[in-house]
């Protein structure tokens, strides 16, 4: 899609839901991405669209949107259970489209087998979600917005 001449770029966020949480408590005003994704952070353009999936439960939990280039900002915000150092340093402003509730999450298992982004892995698919931060095509972000949208009765 494109917004203002400039064509958007829709993202799969990989994360905890701990860290969701803690960006809808503060009203989703940021978002902040490990010390290792400056390249695809520094990418990211007011409009673009993050979808928040949650590791271990496997699960899509809500969808914001950017609102500002890349900061860099080493406040304590977020949590790394695996790296306690980790301060999530290249952050980006954001508002909320649609933050599911945890009895509303889309269940990954039954999405991602039928997406273009996933079909590369074929039946390995979970592959896809290796890493903290994954572009999307514009179909797959569709598709997605619309089983949000009808998991939080939201009318199109």
């Amino acid at each position: 899609m494109v917004d203002g001449g400039l064509e958007l770029t829709y993202w799969i966020v990989v994360g905890s839901e701990e860290n969701m949480r803690i960006a809808e408590s503060r009203g989703f005003d940021v978002f902040g991405f490990k010390s290792t994704r400056r390249g695809e952070v520094s990418a990211m353009r007011p409009g673009d669209k993050l979808i928040f999936y949650l590791t271990k439960i496997m699960k899509f939990g809500g969808l914001a949107e950017v609102t500002s280039e890349y900061f860099e900002d080493h406040s304590k915000v977020f949590k790394s259970e695996k790296k306690p150092g980790e301060d999530y340093p290249y952050r980006v402003k954001t508002k909320p489209e649609i933050i599911l509730q945890p009895d509303q999450y889309l269940d990954v298992r039954e999405i991602a087998p039928g997406l273009a982004f996933t079909q590369r892995w074929g039946d390995n698919w979970r592959l896809a979600f290796q890493g903290n931060l994954h572009e999307i095509p514009e179909e797959d972000y569709e598709r997605i917005l619309g089983l949000m949208r009808e998991a939080a009765g939201v009318k199109s």
